[in-house]
């Protein structure tokens, strides 16, 4: 069986000894766990003195993770078992290193695939790091503000109508998509704005054409559903229609590094076929509000997966 690794680290704003009980007592995970934030219906049955932990639910499986080691103030060790979708081991721990304001938290993982799935090993390790740092990121914020700051709400499937609209192109790294989006929509956004108000009702939207995490390639199109496209149009902008389509939607309030646990979500549920997914339409963001003029904590977007109906 191939062996596989995975590590991931964050640095939290506080001492080990305030971040200690949120990572020893396992009845505080499911509150910052990058899993559960996609199926809070699954059950979940933690010990009193929060020591064993089990899940299970249709999205997330089922299995138990139990602390074996622990120096307080300074790492947990925990032996995780996964009984569904398929039945594996490892061995997981959470090291703490104190800085000079704050904790280096480090999440390592020894595990074997099953041999069957041997080919998977590069992927697995990045999408389980890619969960690592998202829930990393919750203990963060809960650890730092009191909350995770991240909620999901499930909308199901709903509608959306075809618009034209205007965009920007940008093929680039995965890992500078923060940057890059950020630049394209302060351009689209100061173009849209001398628009008449009738010509910009929909909010702006994020149409993602590739996306390639494994090898961290990502294009998108940052654009804005207008009425009609104006005559007088600058060279830098690109124009298109989206069409009609139903979408698997889910919604994100907070901020917006918190963002992948919709995406996420969405990607599990696909795989455990909560819906089929339409291969010639490209996922997309819906932005609601824009971080320029609203608190953070209130952000709100739609994740749209477009589905194949009958």
């Amino acid at each position: 069986m191939p062996k596989m690794n995975v590590t991931q680290s964050i640095y939290i704003d506080a001492r080990p000894e305030k971040i200690y009980p949120f990572i020893s007592n396992l009845n505080h995970w499911p509150t910052w766990s990058p899993w559960t934030v996609a199926e809070p219906s699954a059950k979940i049955t933690v010990t009193k003195a929060g020591d064993h932990y089990t899940w299970e639910g249709k999205i997330i499986g089922e299995g138990h993770l139990t602390v074996v080691e622990q120096e307080e103030n300074k790492s947990v060790v925990l032996d995780l078992v996964f009984l569904k979708p398929w039945k594996s081991t490892a061995k997981t721990s959470m090291i703490l290193t104190p800085l000079e304001k704050g904790t280096k938290v480090t999440w390592n993982m020894d595990s074997r695939l099953p041999f069957f799935l041997f080919w998977m090993k590069k992927q697995m390790q990045h999408f389980i790091g890619m969960d690592y740092t998202r829930g990393l990121t919750m203990l963060k914020d809960l650890v730092e503000t009191g909350n995770t700051n991240t909620t999901l709400a499930f909308l199901g499937e709903v509608p959306f109508e075809a618009t034209p609209y205007i965009g920007i192109a940008t093929d680039g790294a995965f890992s500078e998509i923060s940057n890059t989006m950020e630049r394209d929509y302060t351009a689209l956004m100061q173009y849209i704005m001398q628009l008449p108000e009738e010509q910009r009702q929909r909010p702006a939207v994020a149409i993602y054409t590739k996306m390639d995490v494994l090898r961290d390639r990502c294009a998108y199109i940052a654009a804005h559903p207008v009425r009609e496209i104006p005559d007088d149009l600058p060279e830098q902008f690109i124009t298109g229609e989206l069409p009609s389509f139903t979408a698997y939607t889910l919604r994100h309030t907070g901020p917006y590094r918190h963002i992948g646990n919709a995406w996420a979500a969405g990607m599990m549920h696909q795989r455990n076929k909560k819906f089929k997914s339409h291969k010639k339409i490209h996922p997309m963001e819906v932005m609601h509000n824009s971080p320029k003029n609203t608190p953070e904590n209130k952000l709100v977007s739609d994740i749209l997966f477009p589905v194949q109906t009958p």
